[in-house]
Parts: C-alpha cells; sequence; structure tokens
C-alpha cells in the first residue's frame, strides 16, 4: 500500500469507508428510469380492436400534455388475450398501463410483475373484480350498483313492465359486464319489476357478427320476447341492426303487438340513425373520454391513493376515492330521439 495512504486524516478515511461500504447495499428495482425531459410513457390496452367505444376511451388519453401515449389492443377480447401486451409493454419501459381487463383474475401475475418494476397499473372502465390488490386504481365510468338498476327500469318503463327479455352481453368473463347482470338480476326482485322475466342470457364476445348471430336466435327460440338489453356497445348496435332487418321492433313492419324493446349501453354515435328511425327508443353510457382524462391525470402526476382521498382534475372537477380505489368518472345519461343530436362521440 502506498505510504501517502497513511497521512490521510481521520475525517478522508471515514469518507473512503462510507462510499465503499454504500455500494454494496442492496438494489431495488424502482422502474423504467426516467431521462431528464423525457415524457412519461403510457399505455391504453383496450378489450379489442374495432370498438367505437374504446376509440372515444383514448381521446380522453390523447387530449393530454406531457404524455407519451399510445394504445395497443388485442385482436379478440378472449381472457388472456391481453397478457402478451402487457409484458410486451413492460419490456418497452413504459411508466404506466391503462387496461379495459378481460378477465378479473388471468392477469394478476403479469400485472403483479409490472407492478414490481415500478409500472403504475391502473384499471379503465373495466376492473379486475374480486382481484383489486393486482392494480393501483380503477377508473370506472360510473358506479356500477347503479348501472343493472337503470337498465331494468329504462326497458320495463318500455314495456309497462311486463313480458319476456334477454340479455345480449360482451363475454362470459367480462367482469363490468357480470358486475351489471347480477345487479339487473337482483333488481328483478322487486315488486315493481314481479311481470318481468328473463328467460335467457347470450354472450356475443364484442364481436358484431356473433353479437348479431346471437340477437336472430333469440327472436327465433322467444316469440313471446318483449325486450332485450345489451349493456355492450357493440352487441347493441348489432342487435339495433338485425330488430331494423326483422321489423319486429315497435312500428315496425312486421311487429307483432307492441314489438320487441331494444336497449343498453353504446355511444350515441353508433346508435343515432336507429334511435331516429324508431328501431331503438332510449339508451344509456356516460362520456367515456373522462375516463382516459382521469386516469392521465392520476398517472402523470404519480398520485398515492387511497379511500377516503380527494383530488381535483382541470376542468373536470373533484373526485373522491371510493372502497377498493375506485374512482367514478360521472354520471349515466339517457339518450333519446330529443337529446342524441347534442352528442358527438
Amino acid at each position: 500500500m502506498p505510504l501517502n495512504f497513511y497521512r490521510l486524516t481521520p475525517v478522508v478515511l471515514a469518507l473512503i469507508v462510507s462510499f465503499g461500504c454504500s455500494s454494496t447495499e442492496p438494489q431495488t428495482d424502482s422502474g423504467p428510469t426516467p431521462v431528464a425531459g423525457a415524457k412519461m410513457k403510457l399505455v391504453f390496452i383496450p378489450k379489442s380492436t374495432g370498438n367505437p367505444y374504446f376509440n372515444q376511451v383514448a381521446k380522453g388519453f390523447e387530449g393530454a400534455s406531457g404524455i407519451e401515449f399510445s394504445s395497443q389492443a388485442p385482436a379478440t377480447a378472449d381472457a388472456t388475450s391481453q397478457l402478451a401486451i402487457i409484458k410486451e409493454q413492460v419490456q418497452r419501459g413504459v411508466n404506466a398501463i391503462a387496461l379495459s381487463a378481460n378477465s378479473p383474475d388471468a392477469l394478476n401475475e403479469a400485472l403483479d410483475q409490472a407492478k414490481a418494476k415500478g409500472v403504475m397499473v391502473l384499471t379503465v372502465d373495466s376492473d379486475l373484480t374480486g382481484n383489486e390488490s393486482h392494480r393501483d386504481v380503477g377508473i370506472l365510468p360510473t358506479n356500477f350498483k347503479k348501472i343493472g338498476p337503470a337498465q331494468i327500469e329504462l326497458l320495463g318503463s318500455q314495456i309497462g313492465y311486463e313480458g319476456e327479455f334477454a340479455i345480449l352481453s360482451a363475454t362470459t368473463d367480462a367482469p363490468n359486464q357480470n358486475a351489471w347482470i347480477e345487479t339487473m338480476k337482483t333488481e328483478l326482485k322487486n315488486p315493481k319489476y314481479a311481470k318481468m322475466k328473463l328467460v335467457e342470457i347470450v354472450y356475443g364476445d364484442d364481436e358484431p357478427q356473433k353479437s348479431s348471430t346471437e340477437a336472430e336466435a333469440l327472436l327465433t327460440k322467444h316469440p313471446k320476447l318483449r325486450g332485450i338489453i345489451s349493456p355492450t356497445s357493440v352487441g347493441l348496435a348489432a342487435a339495433a341492426q338485425v330488430l331494423d332487418n326483422s321489423g319486429l321492433y315497435p312500428g315496425g313492419a312486421k311487429a307483432t303487438g307492441q314489438g320487441i324493446v331494444l336497449t343498453g349501453l353504446s355511444t350515441p354515435n353508433q346508435m343515432k340513425k336507429f334511435v331516429e328511425k324508431g328501431v331503438v327508443a332510449s339508451f344509456q353510457l356516460w362520456d367515456p373520454a373522462d375516463m382516459g382524462v382521469i386516469a392521465t391525470h392520476i398517472a402523470s402526476n404519480k398520485l398515492t391513493l387511497k379511500p377516503g382521498d380527494s383530488f381535483e382534475v382541470p376542468g373536470k372537477g373533484k373526485f373522491t376515492v371510493e372502497e377498493n380505489n375506485v374512482v367514478y368518472a360521472g354520471q349515466l345519461l339517457t339518450f333519446n330521439k330529443e337529446n342524441i343530436g347534442k352528442y358527438d362521440f
């Protein structure tokens, strides 16, 4: 050892020892390392491609500044179809994932791995129902507990609260669809709906052709059918086209009695022509873009939220975090011939 080492002061020696020891401390993986001046990378993963509803959700993300936004969707809405995209985006170094989950549990391991790397995981529109610990925050369009009852009331008011009806849903694994259907079943126990009978639930997998086929089958299998609820934008538009073609809607050329009433959830632009023609009298939704705006605000500000917390989103107002770290984006809107022209999404 060089002789001048022994001439160092005690303070300098202490610093040398200190720096030497710090290099042996375990390093934690804190996620993608931010580059000075770089924008936060946020990816939105919808349920599947080709759904106009998710195009409107994406508009909420696209309007944000300071974000490098991208959207990647699987070809189908199968339970595991989003797995490869999640892993690919984590590898790409995204800082946040906003996911409309196709399954409440099939994605958990991949999302845990993303969180372990410091990636913020948000669910948008469709949550990990019963498995909320595998994401940070869930941004839902409105209080899911209110959607089922609202849909039953909307149909009931149009069929005189009496008769057979069916439900045309998306996929069997869709958490949001299943949550709404369960609250519909619960609401039917209300004496007000005692004369309404749910005869079948079918699934169109959020594919236009399969949804059309399922809707056609309902018309054939249930000759006494009075109504259909389709709480999915793809399914409602497909069922409306089927009713239009068949002429079985109220006032239609081939309607028997009062005709078959159709309602559900969809975007105004998808349903406008059917409302104007009278195939559908009214249906419901919210503004999907609001969820994108809120998700971007949470991710870009790296908000660590817990139930009871409140935060302000510029231009949207104040929001409160509910149980299971859920944030509700807005209120349920009802569209009809009188107001549908006021909306463009």
